[in-house]
């Protein structure tokens, strides 16, 4: 009995924008207006002092629902200024409508990013032929790189494992942010196309790496960023234990960034430590003392106390 397909070599995918990305929250001034300034020095922080390859600007956790498209614009504007020449600068773009989404897309192109997250259509729940035509219509509208972003238990729809390899076959569609938690999805995918597979989970980070991702797009990588991308360098240099390791100490920030929605926690922690942050816009609402008492704890457990 032979095993001649355990000896093919596996692909080495490739990482289009790096290993380590963190969904970049939106400071806004203490009245709720945009803060570019802010925006920018936070970006330097994420590059600089944690170490992330890329940054998603204009994702759910940069608060999109509630800014305007010159807003976007002017937010790619400022962190591409600010980080572009050391980091990817990936602007978020999904919509549940392709027109509108298509106008994002140009807008950011030509606002200078490197790349775009383009997530599922949410509460319209298209079938997967409308995420094919949504998704390639996009991809054929700009000669940026794009990033499908897969989270059904946001956009009420998942994007099925078929529908990703005929995707794939599109030339600027590289990668996914895959937060659909299903493994064994992710393992189809991974060896069935060469897009490059981010988790979009936190905590799955390194069980994802075991099926072919490469990195992730993260939450709690504002605080986590140097050590996450540590995590991830020791598995690609096949020292398991010492990924493990990090991934067991990370775990309770991993986790406990998401006890309310992420991004009310994020700028709660970054208020702590000086960092720009700001309110955030309703219908979110400030962290409680006692979800900063928490934070403050599960940012000690995990090694990285705050101030």
């Amino acid at each position: 009995m032979t095993h001649d397909h355990l000896d093919a070599p596996i692909r080495a995918a490739s990482r289009p924008f790096g290993r380590v990305l963190t969904a970049m929250v939106t400071p806004f001034t203490a009245d709720g207006a945009l803060d570019l300034d802010g925006a920018a020095r936070l970006a330097d922080h994420l590059v600089t002092q944690q170490g992330n390859d890329a940054l998603v600007v204009n994702g759910t956790t940069g608060e999109s629902p509630t800014t305007t498209d010159a807003e976007k614009e002017r937010l790619i504007r400022a962190v591409v200024e600010a980080v572009g020449d050391r980091a990817r600068v990936v602007a978020g773009v999904g919509t549940n409508d392709t027109r509108h989404t298509i106008e994002l897309a140009a807008s950011a192109e030509k606002a200078g990013a490197h790349g775009l997250l383009v997530v599922t259509p949410y509460y319209n729940k298209p079938p997967q032929a409308g995420l094919l035509r949504h998704f390639t219509a996009v991809a054929d509208a700009s000669g940026l790189p794009v990033m499908l972003y897969d989270i059904p238990h946001r956009s009420g729809v998942p994007i099925e494992t078929e529908t990703l390899v005929r995707l794939a076959e599109h030339g600027r569609i590289v990668a996914v942010k895959d937060a659909k938690t299903d493994l064994t999805a992710t393992s189809w995918v991974t060896s069935r196309t060469d897009l490059a597979y981010y988790s979009g989970e936190d905590a799955l980070t390194l069980p994802a790496l075991a099926v072919g991702c490469v990195g992730v797009v993260g939450t709690s990588t504002h605080f986590t960023g140097a050590e996450t991308k540590r995590m991830i360098e020791a598995y690609d240099a096949g020292d398991t234990a010492t990924a493990l390791a990090w991934h067991r100490r990370l775990l309770p920030l991993f986790t406990g960034i998401f006890r309310t929605q992420g991004t009310i926690l994020v700028k709660a922690g970054l208020a702590v430590q000086g960092l720009p942050a700001g309110p955030v816009r309703p219908p979110l609402v400030e962290a409680t003392d006692g979800e900063v008492a928490q934070l403050r704890a599960d940012c000690a457990a995990a090694g990285l106390p705050l101030p």
